[in-house]
């Protein structure tokens, strides 16, 4: 027999208690993950172990260990007595008996114990939890929340699958807790979803006709939005695994046909190619991105009937209502995903996306936000937020969130871009202030861009300088993009401005638009 030394669980509740605390949420994240990998070495073994609470765990030295295994148990034994705790054990004991659900039960109730003052968990809230507007943590960390609430479910099948999937989505949430707590990144890979396949909404840094395109508030094209949003991964389990893969390169409505053809049982395709939820899925999003929604839903009804609920189901769902524009079915299909996976960032960048497109931009704000700020690959969730914060009038906030985007990024000029026009835009009567056109002066220093489209940029920051000195008002003192910072002198860098593009314009009509527009700048002189 091994003697373990070192506090417990409920010790270490009892020492924080003292002192006015609980138990930090990360350090509780990653005991309780240490303690899901030991469930999962029981449960892969035929075993349960029944009777988990704060105390039964030591911490020793750098270690967690389980203690007191005298409740373990086999999954099939009928006859040995069952023991359990009052406000962990699973509500379903008295009549089903323990199961791998009833052991990850009783480690979302030690998680909430260890958390936060759980007043009543034995009386009250044996089988619930409180309202999260009642408890600061819960209405603080979202995730955990959610997390809570399907691991203590009162219905074992919607609780996680194994401990294992319960320890990668506990893995998720310590990742946003701490990456929340201090504001720096906590990126990773999912199991899950592939990365985000397009950064939608990034169009604020491109080219438009004669200029940039607006730093408009409007969210991006629904479609677009549904095509780029990062796509479950495909089970390399899954008999369809090896053809899915050879379709990669197929543009949209070739991967459609493929597929379609596949679906059929055309000639030559295995019956369990065609078969395969997999398949249908990849089908049901080529035929979502290529517009066809109508074939889409019945896609998605067929493989519904055919497994029941599975959140790559609902997920494609919610890719559908988006594309076809409804917003509120969209956030509903999104919203139950990021319930059961409430570790993933995918779920919260479609809910994102969905609250924006209708018209809650507090609500895009925060979920954008919060994917922005546990992973800076998501660019989509920069460009989102700053159009949540513009619509707040926070436009210090906006020019934050793209300075983020870091220079790795594909979608780093795109965003200093869209940072520069949102410097230049003002609401009401107010002018472009001396400071935000000395920022925008500096961001466009900086960044090294073609002539055409900086010359683009450059005439767009003059035009703003001269709006505002010909109101009488200053620009600050040096040159601004090498002019003087009077009328006359900006004038004429912007007449330069207009006769450079039109030498680069493509066509006739762009390049006498463009002088006419030089002409009607540059100073007055008596010559």
């Amino acid at each position: 027999m091994e003697y373990v030394g070192g506090r417990s669980l409920r010790q270490i509740l009892l020492d924080e208690r003292k002192a006015g605390r609980s138990v930090p949420l990360e350090h509780a994240l990653a005991y309780s993950i240490e303690v899901l990998h030991a469930f999962g070495y029981l449960h892969n073994r035929g075993l349960v172990y029944c009777d988990f609470k704060p105390d039964n765990v030591i911490q020793a030295e750098e270690m967690i260990k389980l203690i007191d295994m005298g409740g373990v148990r086999r999954i099939d034994d009928e006859d040995s007595p069952i023991y359990g705790t009052v406000g962990y054990q699973a509500p379903e004991i008295g009549t089903t008996g323990p199961s791998p659900a009833s052991d990850l039960y009783t480690v979302g109730r030690a998680l909430a114990v260890l958390t936060f003052e759980f007043t009543g968990y034995t009386s009250t809230f044996q089988h619930s939890l409180p309202d999260p507007a009642t408890v600061p943590l819960l209405a603080q960390q979202e995730s955990f929340y959610r997390l809570l609430r399907r691991a203590t479910g009162p219905d074992p099948a919607s609780r996680f699958a194994s401990a294992g999937d319960m320890a990668e989505q506990l893995t998720g949430v310590l990742r946003e807790a701490l990456a929340t707590g201090d504001g720096s990144p906590r990126p990773t890979f999912s199991a899950l979803f592939s990365p985000e396949l397009q950064a939608a909404g990034t169009e604020a840094g491109a080219l438009d006709g004669m200029g940039w395109a607006s730093a408009a508030q409007a969210p991006p094209p629904a479609g677009q939005v549904a095509a780029g949003l990062p796509v479950p991964q495909v089970d390399i389990a899954d008999p369809a695994a090896g053809y899915l893969a050879t379709l990669g390169t197929l543009d949209p409505t070739a991967l459609t046909a493929a597929l379609s053809a596949a679906v059929g049982g055309a000639p030559g395709t295995p019956p369990a190619v065609a078969e395969s939820p997999e398949t249908h899925l990849a089908l049901a999003r080529a035929l979502i991105v290529t517009g066809a929604l109508d074939q889409a839903a019945a896609t998605l009804a067929e493989l519904a009937t055919q497994i029941g609920t599975d959140w790559r189901v609902t997920w494609h769902q919610g890719l559908r209502e988006l594309a076809a524009g409804q917003p509120g079915a969209a956030r509903a299909a999104f919203d139950a995903v990021y319930d059961t996976l409430p570790g993933e960032l995918a779920p919260q960048l479609a809910l994102g996306f969905a609250a924006e497109a209708g018209g809650d931009q507090a609500t895009a704000a925060r979920y954008f936000g919060r994917v922005w700020t546990v992973d800076r690959s998501y660019v989509s969730a920069a460009f989102g937020l700053a159009r949540a914060r513009l619509a707040a009038d926070d436009r210090p906030g906006a020019i934050e969130a793209l300075g983020a985007v870091p220079q790795t990024s594909s979608h780093y000029v795109a965003a200093q871009v869209a940072a520069v026009r949102i410097h230049l835009t003002h609401t009401g009567q107010s002018l472009v202030s001396a400071g935000d056109l000395r920022e925008a002066a500096g961001r466009l220093d900086r960044l090294t861009l073609d002539a055409a489209r900086r010359q683009h940029l450059t005439a767009e920051i003059l035009v703003a300088a001269v709006g505002t000195v010909a109101a009488g008002q200053a620009v600050g003192d040096g040159p601004l993009l090498g002019c003087e910072p009077s009328e006359p002198a900006l004038r004429s860098g912007l007449e330069q401005s207009y006769r450079a593009l039109a030498r680069l314009a493509p066509d006739q009509a762009q390049r006498i638009e463009l002088v006419d527009k030089a002409n009607e700048v540059r100073p007055r002189t008596w010559l």
